[in-house]
């Protein structure tokens, strides 16, 4: 885990790679959940023995529940210490360049693309976020995320 004490030292990382996150694995029971919570039954997550004979061999992540997991990303690989909150504020660009069979193990790389000040002494951050498949060498998804973090 990379960290940082205050915002401001984030403003000199523009262009830079900063943090990797932990590695998780993809589980069914995650998936299934994320069908519940969305109403995204289609058998290519959920409908694991259809699955097996489908396009891609076994059940897959939804491309957004990989998205999902960008917050948990985020907190496992870095810290801000004298920052209270942060918020998501959007994404400007998000591509799923590979499915996710479940069972994957998921990263994700993290580079800083622009930060500027904001109201009450805080930065929005633009963040390119690569996801890596374990053993895989193109990424799952490639997202810019907008951040807004707060002393």
């Amino acid at each position: 885990m990379r960290t940082f004490d205050t915002l401001e030292e984030l403003d000199a990382c523009v262009g830079q790679p900063l943090a990797s996150s932990d590695w998780i694995t993809i589980t069914q029971e995650q998936v299934n959940h994320f069908a519940e919570a969305t109403g995204d039954h289609q058998w290519i997550h959920v409908d694991v023995e259809r699955a097996r004979g489908g396009p891609f061999g076994a059940p897959i992540a939804h491309g957004f529940l990989t998205l999902s997991l960008l917050p948990v990303f985020f907190e496992s690989a870095m810290a801000i210490r004298q920052s209270s909150m942060g918020v998501n504020y959007g994404l400007n660009r998000v591509r799923f360049t590979a499915p996710v069979p479940v069972g994957s193990r998921l990263r994700a790389h993290l580079t800083l693309q622009a930060i500027e000040p904001i109201e009450h002494g805080g930065r929005q951050m633009t963040w390119l976020v690569s996801v890596e498949r374990e053993g895989v060498a193109k990424p799952v998804c490639v997202a810019e995320s907008l951040v807004r973090r707060y002393p």
